[in-house]
C-alpha cells in the first residue's frame, strides 16, 4: 500500500516542551521507529509534518530584524520544512540502517488569493503564552491573537490548499522506492500569477489538509494522521466519551470537534476516504495497528460502525 502518514505537531514537540534542537531530534527518533514499522510491513511511504512552534520561532528570531527586513511565512515555511525535513530523514535513515532511500523535498502548494482565510486569520504558529504576554507581544509585533486551550498564541491565515505543483517530482522518486518527505507545515504556500508564475505569500496551510491533497493527488491507499490521542471520541470531555472506532466520511463530517485540533484531522480524513481511500486517526505508536483496524479510529466509505 501506499500510506501518506501526516506527523502531528507531538512528534517534534509536545506542549511544554522547550523548543530545542536536542528536544526535537528526541522526538523525533522515536517517531522514525513507528514509521519504520510501515515500512518494514512493506507499504511504501510519504511522510508529512507540521511546524507550526518551528515556524513561530523563526518569526520571533525575524523580529530582531528592522520590520522591512523580516522574512515572509513562505520562506519561514521552507527554512523550517528544510530542519524539520533533515531531522526525519536522518532518523529514518538510521532506524532502517541506511537500507532504503529517503529523500526530502521542499514542496509548494498553490492556494486562492481570494480564500476568505486572509481575512479571518485562524492558524496557530510560534510558542504558547499567558493571555497578557500575547498581547503585550501583538501590540508591538502588529500581530493577531487567540486562545489555544488555556494558552495564547499568534494567529496567522490559512487558505485551503488546491494544488501541488511538485507532485511529478513527488512521484518520480516513489517510482524509486524513496521514502519521501514532503508537504512540511502544510506546504509553501504560493499564488499562481495570471502568466503562470508563483510567488509566496503570506500564510501557513493547514498539514492535514494539505496531506488530504496530496494522498488524493498521489491515488495513495490510506492516510494515517497520527498525533498522541488514541482515536477520535464522540461526546468529547464528557464522562460518556467513548472512542469512535470506524465512521463514514458523512457521519465524520457530523462530528462537533474543536476546531484548533482534532476537527482539521477529521474533516481531512474524510475528505480523502470520500475518494476511496482509508483514513485513519491515532496515536504514532500505533501507525501500524491502526491501519490494521486494531487501533485509532478508521474513516472508510465503508465503514459498519457509527460509534
Amino acid at each position: 500500500m501506499l500510506i501518506v502518514a501526516a506527523l502531528g505537531g507531538n512528534a517534534l514537540l509536545k506542549r511544554g516542551e522547550p523548543l530545542t534542537a536536542k528536544t526535537q531530534r528526541a522526538n523525533v527518533r522515536t517517531a522514525a521507529e513507528s514509521l519504520v514499522g510501515l515500512v518494514r510491513a512493506g507499504h511504501q511511504l510519504v511522510i508529512t509534518h507540521g511546524n507550526g512552534p518551528q515556524v513561530g520561532l523563526l518569526a520571533l528570531q525575524g523580529a530582531a530584524y528592522k520590520p522591512e527586513e523580516a522574512y515572509p511565512l513562505d520562506v519561514l515555511g521552507a527554512e523550517s520544512g528544510g530542519m524539520i525535513g533533515y531531522m526525519i530523514e536522518q532518523e529514518i535513515e538510521n532506524a532502517l540502517g541506511h537500507d532504503r532511500p529517503v529523500a526530502t523535498l521542499l514542496t509548494q502548494v498553490v492556494v486562492d488569493r481570494d480564500d476568505p482565510a486572509f481575512a479571518r486569520p485562524s492558524k496557530f504558529i510560534g510558542p504558547v503564552y499567558t493571555r497578557k504576554e500575547a498581547e503585550a507581544k501583538a501590540a508591538v509585533a502588529g500581530w493577531q491573537i487567540a486562545a489555544d486551550g488555556d494558552k495564547w498564541r499568534r494567529v496567522v491565515p490559512s487558505p485551503a490548499p488546491k494544488e501541488i505543483p511538485d507532485m511529478r517530482v513527488l512521484k518520480l522518486l516513489l517510482d524509486q522506492n524513496v521514502i519521501v518527505i514532503c508537504t512540511g507545515g502544510g506546504g509553501i504556500p504560493v499564488l499562481r500569477r495570471d502568466d503562470g508564475s508563483m510567488t509566496g505569500v503570506e500564510a501557513v496551510i493547514d498539514k492535514d489538509a494539505a496531506s488530504a491533497l496530496l494522498a488524493r493527488q498521489l491515488s495513495a491507499d490510506a492516510l494515517l494522521l497520527l498525533t498522541d490521542v488514541d482515536a477520535v471520541y464522540s461526546d468529547l470531555q464528557t464522562q460518556a466519551a467513548v472512542p469512535i472506532r470506524q465512521i463514514t466520511p458523512d457521519q465524520a463530517r457530523r462530528l462537533d470537534m474543536p476546531a484548533g485540533s482534532m476537527g482539521p484531522k477529521v474533516t481531512a480524513a474524510a475528505d480523502f476516504a470520500e475518494t476511496g481511500g482509508i483514513s485513519g486517526i491515532g496515536r504514532l505508536q500505533d501507525a501500524l495497528a491502526i491501519l490494521d483496524g486494531r487501533a485509532g479510529t478508521l474513516v472508510s466509505r465503508t465503514a459498519t460502525e457509527g460509534s
